[in-house]
């Protein structure tokens, strides 16, 4: 990456038509940096000086530096421009209509993600017909820029997180040769035609107001996300187009009903597929089987019932199954374990019954195992050892072109969070999912002892079996488990002491023992000492700090040279 500044034989190239210097460190103020400081010019006239600086200038792109301040005045100037991109940077304050007067022939205007707020009188013409235009991030405060459009030419129209707190204008839809919109991310009510332009590839109107029933997706459409919206009624319009282009549908968090169509072979290359969060009701269909490059697939939250068709075991890409709060019935699919590059399997909270299958050991590749709060019985399989991700430490599976929840903007935030069972409620996993490693067995009827080959998972970060029926005692070597930071092994019959090996398992931020038939002496360390008694109660035959002491103990008794 280049950084500090332009030299000034390349300011005096009048003849230069384009300058690219994007994704790069340079820095402070864009106007100096452009045109250099004029303090020393006193005897020539600042606007004229700067105008012959880059005069013949066409494009310029600046985006993804460190420039702060003010946007350039001089650029303003600058008649010939055709293209100006000065997205992600730091560059703040108000920019009106007047900044725009003679750019006559600009095509592409990018301000996107700075701290700039646009200021512009609703019944205002611009000179300019513009092709791109990309205002994500700047103020618009609250109204829809009516002056968009007289953008007859507008393929690519970017105004998410743009504070627009107004009605979706009717008008918005008769922009024709749109290829991309995205107003997600504001506070914009209203409702979509039921016909969307034929030339929209690409719809982002997410985390908004709207409401009303879901438009009639086109053939050509690429990406649709709709998601954390109002739209009601039934969904099964998708069955009358057939969408062989579509990668990614996202219609989660909104109002929908009724049955999940099934016409999924219609959508037979998609990628993404999110429907949670809504009420949909019935069987899982079992054409989702026909989408053979299905990454991802998330129908939590619903009221789903039946069984999770075999179908889906012809989905080899399948990366990501999360089917939680639903009321799906019959065993642990068999078939699960057939798909070897599934990372997250999350069936918690349904009426799954019989015993864990073998078959999910071969997910050498997991990373998250949730299974709670279902009616699973039977012994925890002996070979948890085979699930290599959860063994290996500073590893994950998604690589850099891995993307579950593709925005424009956030390409890896794979579902930023994910929710934890811990205590009988859910807590945000608040960091990234994809370096999350949990298994979640909790809140079943699980019986037999904890499996030794459980530290071997070594890169472990959340371990919940509690709820249970399981016996024996705590596994001696659990603190080879070092990256643990939630235990919860409470509400079973387990016996025998506390391992003093739980004591080394520093990153240990949560845990939780308790209703057991533990006994003896809590191990002595600073960190098993930090917890509250709750996370020992119930367990008669357990003494020592937090708890009550022990038999024989001085109230300073010494815990390994310190006083607690």
């Amino acid at each position: 990456m280049l950084e500090g500044g332009i030299s000034e034989s390349l300011r005096n190239l009048s003849h230069l038509q384009a300058l690219d210097l994007s994704s790069n460190n340079f820095s402070g103020d864009l106007e100096d940096f452009l045109f250099g400081n004029l303090s020393t010019k006193a005897n020539m006239s600042m606007g004229s000086w700067r105008l012959k600086k880059f005069s013949a200038l066409k494009k310029l792109n600046v985006g993804s530096n460190k420039f702060v301040r003010l946007m350039p005045q001089s650029l303003s100037q600058h008649s010939v421009l055709e293209e100006v991109d000065v997205s992600f940077n730091s560059l703040q304050g108000i920019i009106s209509e007047a900044y725009f007067t003679i750019l006559h022939n600009l095509k592409v205007l990018a301000l996107s993600f700075n701290s700039l707020s646009l200021q512009i009188v609703q019944d205002w013409s611009p000179p300019f017909k513009l092709d791109v235009i990309r205002l994500a991030g700047c103020n618009m405060n609250p109204h829809f820029p009516q002056w968009v459009q007289t953008q007859r030419n507008v393929r690519f129209l970017d105004l998410c997180y743009a504070h627009i707190s107004d009605e979706v204008p009717r008008w918005l839809w008769s922009l024709s040769a749109l290829l991309s919109l995205n107003i997600s991310h504001n506070h914009i009510s209203g409702t979509i035609p039921h016909l969307l332009p034929n030339s929209i590839e690409y719809l982002d109107v997410s985390s908004n107001n709207l409401s009303g029933p879901l438009p009639l997706l086109q053939q050509d459409m690429l990406t649709v996300q709709l998601s954390q919206n109002m739209f009601s009624g039934s969904v099964s319009s998708i069955c009358s187009t057939l969408l062989v282009e579509m990668r990614i549908l996202d219609l989660s968090n909104n109002q929908l009903d009724g049955e999940i169509p099934n016409c999924w072979e219609k959508i037979s290359n998609l990628e993404y597929l999110s429907i949670g969060n809504n009420s949909f009701s019935g069987e899982v269909p079992r054409t989702l089987g026909n989408m053979s490059m299905l990454n991802s697939l998330n129908l939590h939250a619903n009221n789903l019932s039946g069984e999770l068709p075999s179908t889906l075991s012809k989905c080899g890409e399948l990366m990501f199954i999360d089917v939680r709060g639903n009321k799906l019935t019959g065993n642990i699919p068999a078939w699960i374990g057939a798909n070897k590059n599934l990372v997250y399997v999350i069936l918690r909270r349904n009426r799954f019954y019989g015993s864990i299958p073998l078959e999910i050991c071969s997910l050498t590749h997991i990373q998250v195992l949730d299974l709670s709060r279902n009616n699973i019985s039977g012994e925890i399989p002996h070979c948890f050892n085979r699930f290599t991700s959860l063994s290996k430490k500073n590893t994950t599976v998604l690589g850099a072109a891995i993307t579950f929840y593709p925005t424009l903007y956030e390409p890896l935030k794979v579902f930023e969070y994910a929710f934890v069972e811990w205590k009988g409620g859910e807590f945000e996993y608040r960091k990234i999912l994809q370096h999350l490693k949990l298994i979640d067995l909790s809140n079943n009827r699980l019986v037999g002892s904890i499996p030794r080959s459980f530290s071997s998972m070594r890169a472990l970060i959340s371990l919940n079996l509690s709820r249970n029926m399981l016996t024996g005692t705590i596994v001696s070597d659990i603190g080879e488990m070092e990256m643990l930071e939630v235990l919860d092994l409470s509400r079973n019959q387990l016996s025998g002491h506390i391992p003093n090996i739980l004591a080394k398992l520093n990153f240990m931020a949560v845990l939780d023992l308790a209703n057991n038939s533990l006994w003896g002496r809590i191990p002595a360390s600073t960190q098993l000492q930090s917890f509250n008694a709750s996370a020992y109660a119930g367990n008669d035959g357990l003494c020592g700090l937090p708890l009550k002491l022990c038999p024989g103990d001085h109230p300073l008794i010494m815990y390994q040279g310190k006083n607690i």
